[in-house]
């Protein structure tokens, strides 16, 4: 079975032979991977501030 990666849009096998599923190649997904570390996906919700603090 065969779909997108998520990454680079390349043809990607789903199955348990693929290691790094859903991506194609583990670049593809250490790429995944940076993105969330670096905040550029984040998933919605409340934001607040006083939940947080730095100086602990």
């Amino acid at each position: 079975m065969f779909k997108k990666c998520p990454n680079c849009n390349k043809l990607s096998c789903v199955t348990k032979d693929n290691k790094f599923r859903p991506f194609c190649s583990e670049k593809c997904k250490l790429i995944d991977f940076g993105a969330w570390a670096t905040e550029k996906f984040q998933i919605p919700g409340k934001n607040n501030e006083s939940d947080y603090d730095e100086n602990f």
